[in-house]
């Protein structure tokens, strides 16, 4: 059976703004007063734009989302839908994979082309913690010890710690890593990088709510994040630890090092891609950006959790003969600084092609639009550095996974 190659037409996403709403004390984040489906509105009617007939041939809404409960419930891609101009017949789904959510959404779009599906798709997420806080679905294991015990679930962060404390880790290892992160998304901003794939945010009046990714530190200083201590040894004392070690016999203790700094920001937004077959975009005029050589999801360990995405790396690579020296431009979800530092002692990656535009840890994870960011901001700067072939990674909560090559045309 012959597939049929999925490529990526075009890509898109807000701005990321802080994730935080709006106290009596405290103002909120610059795009907490807009709902989460009015951020993907916005990227839909971008879309329109850009790519004259895309609503009327599009096949399939796709969307990523984690905390679906009050303003992110019900069922939001079908509200982004009926919010838009995307016609009624079109079928929409939403998803939950926890943050490798957007990334997912994409998949399952690429896998229906390569089945011979019509029409182009427009997939993606969003998330808007400003409106559902971090575990705002309260999942009974979440808060019920016995429970989350029995199912060996703990936070994110203490997935990260753990590695740190295997891999023998300091804080200096992980503040390091942040603060790259925190200057190339500086200098990446100020050389207008993300001009071509960030569509600023206006409220119903057309003002500008944000233009820009608002979570980054200017003039952040190694003494500074030196200064910021661990903060999370307290949370790995409410039974997290003991599970921890009692799979990990090895270790006498868990290290905790990592700050508030070394861990992404709490953030709005949403990101929107375009795909579709050769002949789909044809009948819309559309020319490709890049094409999606192969995509893997994976799953893993549940308790050290932040290792599923390097199983993707090794399923793709193995499969298709490549090395992570093959590829010109790497977008690694800093998933926390730990599994970044993994990243980069496990394959010895070229440095200098890797999050060259900044990561999570500087501009923010809006949880279930992070995989699909990432893939925007793969398309645009494999486009604007005139290279090829790029490697998206994303890892989330549970030991869950994926990955995705990617080559420009």
């Amino acid at each position: 059976m012959k597939f049929t190659e999925p490529l990526i037409f075009d890509a898109i996403r807000t701005p990321r703004g802080l994730g935080r709403a709006i106290k009596a004390d405290k103002p909120g984040g610059s795009l907490s007063s807009c709902a989460p489906h009015e951020l993907v509105v916005e990227l839909v009617e971008e879309l329109e734009k850009r790519n004259v007939g895309l609503l009327e041939n599009t096949s399939s809404l796709n969307l990523g989302c984690v905390g679906q409960v009050e303003a992110q419930g019900g069922h939001l891609a079908l509200i982004c839908r009926l919010a838009s101009n995307i016609p009624n017949h079109v079928p929409v789904k939403t998803l939950n994979n926890y943050c490798v959510s957007g990334l997912t959404a994409i998949n399952d779009a690429a896998t229906s082309i390569q089945a011979g599906k019509d029409g182009l798709f427009i997939a993606g997420g969003v998330e808007s913690l400003s409106s559902v806080g971090f575990l705002g679905d309260n999942a009974s294991y979440y808060s019920d010890p016995k429970l989350r015990a029995s199912l060996n679930w703990a936070p994110p962060i203490m997935g990260a710690e753990l590695i740190a404390t295997i891999e023998g880790y300091s804080k200096r290892d992980l503040d390091e890593v942040t603060l790259e992160s925190h200057r190339k998304a500086d200098l990446a901003w100020q050389n207008g990088f993300y001009s071509n794939g960030v569509i600023p945010v206006k409220d119903k009046k057309g003002t500008v709510l944000l233009d820009h990714d608002e979570l980054i530190r200017q003039g952040l200083t190694a003494e500074k994040l030196d200064n910021i201590p661990p903060a999370f040894a307290k949370q790995g004392e409410l039974g997290f630890d003991k599970m921890m070690l009692a799979k990990h016999p090895a270790l006498n203790a868990i290290q905790h090092i990592h700050s508030i700094a070394n861990c992404p920001g709490m953030a709005d937004g949403a990101a929107l891609t375009v795909i579709g077959s050769k002949a789909a975009g044809a009948a819309v005029g559309l020319e490709a950006k890049a094409k999606i050589i192969a995509a893997m999801e994976t799953a893993g360990d549940p308790v050290i959790q932040l290792t599923a995405g390097f199983d993707a790396i090794d399923l793709l690579l193995r499969q298709t003969g490549l090395t992570i020296h093959d590829f010109d431009k790497i977008e690694f979800m800093e998933a926390f600084a730990a599994p970044l530092v993994k990243f980069f002692r496990t394959y010895n990656p070229d440095i200098d092609k890797v999050n060259v535009n900044g990561g999570h840890i500087a501009m923010g994870h809006p949880m279930g639009a992070t995989g699909a960011i990432l893939l925007t901001t793969l398309t645009h700067e494999l486009e604007r550095s005139d290279t090829t072939l790029g490697l998206v990674v994303a890892q989330a909560a549970g030991g869950i996974g994926s990955a995705m090559i990617v080559e420009r045309i």
